[in-house]
């Protein structure tokens, strides 16, 4: 078995990304299409989101090709979440192929065998991987299930709290997202959601934030009715409360990175609420405070929870004024807390930032990559 130089695949990755992220992407989804026609069905008609889906995927999976235990669950979960475009084993060579050639293309003079046998036996780890985390998955649930919107609640032009209802239970994990499709109004477009309620029952609640250029969060929030029909992919990250851990809570959301939050909080009341807990959530301005009354409701029901809302950008706000990450850390010590926070991308990195500059050891912090809910 080849010996993969980690280094070398870093080094290799890098320049090959400084051809620009677009004309990679382009290139390797050319070549698939072009050799294998029969994978074109499983993408959406448009392909910018994908192509920067893409090179995220690259570059997260390089960056720790040499830290195995971090990057194999991550991998795992691809190669479920795959499950719901139609991914098969047979695929995953075909995917190969492109990727070796695409490299290949962008390395000019620099590509020699050596190193393509580096990335082949690195892919076929990867492939492996995710080939085995499907095949498990497929033993005990479908590839997506089906949802029908119930209500939709439009709590301002941009954002809205959806009521969504499954044939049965879905097996999730408070805290944990499941990507969404709106298969009759926008086919083999998905995009991640958090539910803002524990598991247990067939209703589930999303909360959607308009995102410019988005189309599933575009069509959730403006055009889906009660009725419309939806398809969730199976349920995947670690923004799940630690069974092994009796430490104090501090959770951060910003926008609508409350659903997870909600969720969480909802889920240590149903165990006891044995857990001090303190929730911080933040928006811009009062009008995007868009679920007060459920925040008071938790504040009032839970002496346990302590609810503070943080608002940076709006003088009409009489409350707490900053960015919600640089408020929590300003009104505590949280070094003997687990922490969790949700948000947009830089939200979270500034947040995260923070609380590991304040005190709080990074394995404490528990944070998702899909963006705002």
């Amino acid at each position: 078995m080849t010996e993969i130089d980690t280094d070398g695949l870093k080094r290799n990755f890098t320049a090959v990304a400084a051809h620009g992220g677009d004309d990679v992407a382009l290139f390797f989804y050319s070549y698939l299409f072009l050799h294998y026609p029969e994978t074109r069905d499983m993408f959406p008609p448009a392909m910018t989101r994908q192509r920067d889906r893409l090179i995220g995927a690259l570059g997260r999976i390089v960056s720790q090709v040499d830290q195995v235990a971090d990057l194999v669950p991550f991998l795992q979960d691809l190669g479920r979440d795959h499950r719901k475009f139609g991914a098969l084993a047979p695929h995953y060579p075909a995917v190969g192929e492109s990727l070796v050639a695409t490299l290949r293309h962008f390395s000019g003079d620099a590509w020699t065998s050596k190193l393509e046998a580096h990335w082949s036996a690195a892919y076929g780890l990867v492939a492996d991987a995710m080939i085995d985390a499907a095949e498990e998955a497929a033993k005990t649930e479908p590839p997506f299930w089906e949802a029908e919107v119930v209500d939709v609640d439009r709590r301002t032009f941009d954002i809205a709290v959806l009521r969504i209802r499954t044939a049965e239970p879905l097996p999730y994990v408070a805290g944990q997202s499941f990507a969404v499709e709106a298969p009759d109004l926008r086919p083999r477009e998905w995009r991640w959601y958090t539910p803002a309620n524990p598991p247990g029952d067939t209703e589930l609640e999303l909360h959607a934030r308009l995102v410019a250029g988005g189309p599933v969060s575009t069509t959730l929030v403006r055009s889906a009715r009660p009725g419309d029909r939806l398809r969730l992919g199976p349920p995947i990250g670690r923004l799940t409360l630690d069974e092994n851990s009796d430490r104090p809570l501090l959770l951060v959301a910003g926008g609508t990175g409350l659903a997870p939050m909600k969720a969480l909080v909802t889920q240590l009341a149903a165990d006891g609420g044995h857990r001090r807990t303190s929730l911080f959530f933040g928006a811009r301005t009062v009008r995007e405070v868009y679920d007060p009354d459920a925040m008071a409701a938790l504040n009032a029901a839970h002496d346990w929870l302590t609810v503070v809302t943080a608002v940076s950008d709006d003088p009409r706000w009489h409350g707490e004024r900053g960015l919600v990450g640089e408020v929590a850390v300003a009104a505590g010590d949280w070094a003997d807390h687990d922490a969790y926070v949700c948000g947009s991308p830089p939200m979270v990195e500034a947040t995260v930032k923070l609380l590991v500059d304040h005190g709080v050891p990074e394995e404490n912090i528990r944070f998702d990559e899909f963006g705002e809910s």
